[in-house]
């Protein structure tokens, strides 16, 4: 095997690296109104509904701190009342349907309208809202306050029975509605008391929570505001689902990501200022951030994995909650903003707080600084934009993938220029490795003045490539969670573009990749990559290529989103349009000697500098061994 046979290797190894690594495991503002301003609107009673969930099916129990009852005289009594019959309360806006409960004052369950679970489409759930839209709270509810009481009891008001404001029924939210209900705890003499406030047209809403009397109970000066129960998985493929899983909290101008491992406890702790918690799936996430952050508050996140039957794979689960200083006084209100909905950029964005950050646009080596800005402020605008006027995200596609393509264009047309040059130059190589076949570093000094003289940069084919990866990393990032896919139908029989476009099934699967089903794109993808490694592969040395990185990239993407799948075959296709046109318009490439000039501090003279300096301690080190 040839030096440039090597490199080639050594080149696709590292795109490989790249690949698998990233196939491993993105309203407006609440009206601010005073609670005396609220509307309250009792349409109608509930019925009796479906209560059946996709995640009581197969949902893993989440481990979480237990509800405990002090020893105190004043706790006894406030947790006393716990088995108290439950009412529920639901509230619906165009966007969202909910429950709360009285026990513990919490968020029982969190419909999403415009978002259905994956099989939806089923027709005995054709007329079910429960079944049919995504739901995101896991265990009958979450939203807890932890604390520690003056006897050292660990205090969890999860199982506590609230008294509410509220009578039972279905209220409904439209045009500018807004709606108040209070939770009350009695303790001693005084309460702990929790107040949401739910608009019409939000996913969010706001919860104060006071404390009154609470100085005799509460220890340590702190109580937590704790989402212990993670979010639902609602995709069909929760194991894919959870790759992306992650919970996070935003302090110090920076989001730090916790991420679950395999038989082991994650932990992370923040102290000061914390602006958000999250925790979310790959399309969907619960934010909880406080209306003013406290200097002295924190943040604790844990998070473990757990085994999922014979799916072969793991899920995620999190328990994340924000540390509240307690100022030990006589009444105490802080307030916090809960965002329950999808993980959509201009949504997220609208509510400030840096809540966009959430959006995961995935990272070059770690180095997120370097994908987001191109993600973030060229393709995902240009992605949008291109929607407005192109209803049906498969053309958005195509046509976005032609743009990129010759945006790519001046990169890809001189690095095919700089590959012809070096294929001419490959006989006159030929012949300094047959003249100094004895001594390398002659034919590594000669090939580099070769170079030199016809001014040709070794490096030129392969820095134009280098040049496009971020692109191409951001788009994958773009493509792999962009939630504007989710259930998005193209045509023929990708309907779908958010999961793979199965063709039909192995009944096996692919050792190493895991894969048991076929996708058409992924093959078409596939020949295409052929037809383009044998318009631009010339040396026979490399033919192996041709067949190779086809056939490996083929199985690759068998498990890859339809979206992503359809972009890289559309990009390829552009590329053998492209590679065409640069061949027979430049098919009359000639090596022409440059004009010598004398230069310092050129890539070429650092080169033939390296290369003599080389020979020379090659040659003395000759001489010492004689």
């Amino acid at each position: 095997m040839d030096k440039q046979t090597t490199i080639a290797f050594v080149i696709i190894g590292a795109i490989l690296i790249v690949w698998l690594y990233l196939s491993s495991p993105t309203p407006q503002n609440p009206p601010a109104k005073k609670p005396g301003d609220s509307t309250l609107v009792n349409k109608t009673a509930p019925t009796n509904q479906n209560q059946n969930q996709q995640d009581q099916q197969n949902q893993q129990p989440q481990q979480q701190t237990s509800a405990a009852t002090a020893d105190t005289s004043v706790l006894g009594k406030a947790f006393a009342s716990a088995k108290t019959p439950e009412e529920v309360v639901t509230i619906e806006n165009d966007l969202v349907k909910l429950e709360l409960t009285s026990k513990g004052g919490r968020i029982r369950r969190y419909f999403l309208k415009k978002y259905n679970t994956w099989y939806a489409d089923k027709p005995q759930y054709v007329n079910d809202f429960y079944e049919r839209h995504v739901q995101l709270i896991n265990n009958d509810g979450d939203f807890n306050l932890i604390f520690v009481s003056k006897d050292g009891k660990l205090v969890n008001t999860s199982e506590a029975s609230f008294q509410s404001n509220a009578q039972k029924g279905h209220y409904v939210l439209q045009n500018n509605d807004s709606l108040l209900i209070s939770y009350t705890l009695p303790v001693g003499n005084g309460y702990i008391r929790k107040t949401y406030v739910f608009h019409s047209g939000n996913y969010a809403a706001r919860c104060d929570i006071e404390m009154k009397n609470m100085a005799n109970v509460i220890s340590n000066y702190r109580y937590d505001v704790a989402w212990e129960n993670g979010i639902n998985f609602v995709e069909k493929n929760s194991v894919d689902e959870a790759n992306y899983s992650n919970a996070s909290a935003y302090a110090g101008d920076e989001q730090v990501i916790v991420n679950a491992k395999v038989g082991e406890n994650s932990y992370k702790e923040f102290n000061g200022k914390v602006d958000w918690i999250t925790v979310r799936n790959k399309y969907f996430t619960v934010a909880i951030a406080p209306l003013k952050a406290n200097p002295d508050g924190g943040a604790l996140i844990k998070g473990t994995e757990k085994a999922v039957g014979d799916n072969s794979g793991v899920r995620k689960y999190f328990n994340t909650s924000l540390k509240v200083p307690f100022n030990n006084s006589n009444y105490q209100k802080n307030s916090f903003l809960i965002y329950i909905g999808p993980v959509d950029y201009s949504i997220l964005k609208s509510y400030g707080k840096n809540f966009e950050r959430i959006v995961d646009f995935g990272s070059l080596f770690g180095l997120k600084f370097i994908i987001r800005p191109i993600s973030e402020y060229l393709l995902l605008p240009l992605f949008v934009f291109l929607h407005n006027f192109i209803p049906n995200y498969g053309f958005v596609i195509i046509v976005f993938s032609l743009i990129i393509k010759i945006a790519l264009h001046p990169l890809t047309r001189s690095s095919m220029k700089s590959m012809k040059k070096m294929q001419l130059l490959q006989p006159k190589i030929a012949e300094i490795k047959e003249k100094f076949k004895d001594d390398p570093q002659k034919v590594n000094k000669e090939t580099m003045r070769l170079y030199s003289t016809y001014g040709i940069n070794p490096a030129g084919g392969c820095l134009p490539m280098l040049l496009q990866m971020p692109i191409l990393v951001a788009l994958w990032g773009l493509f792999n969670v962009a939630i504007e896919l989710r259930q998005q139908p193209f045509a023929l029989w990708i309907h779908n573009l958010s999961v793979p476009d199965v063709i039909f099934d192995l009944g096996f699967k692919i050792p190493l990749f895991g894969i048991n089903q076929i996708s058409g794109l992924a093959l078409l993808l596939g020949i295409t990559m052929f037809i383009q490694q044998k318009m631009s592969v010339k040396d026979p040395s490399q033919q192996a290529l041709v067949y190779m990185m086809p056939i490996l990239f083929t199985v690759m993407f068998m498990g890859f989103p339809a979206g992503l799948n359809l972009y890289y075959f559309m990009f390829n296709l552009f590329s053998i349009a492209q590679q065409y046109y640069i061949n027979h318009s430049h098919s009359n490439v000639e090596l022409v000697p440059v004009k010598t000039q004398k230069k310092s501090g050129g890539m070429m003279a650092r080169l033939m500098e390296a290369a003599e300096k080389s020979a020379q301690q090659q040659q003395a080190a000759k001489k010492k061994k004689k």
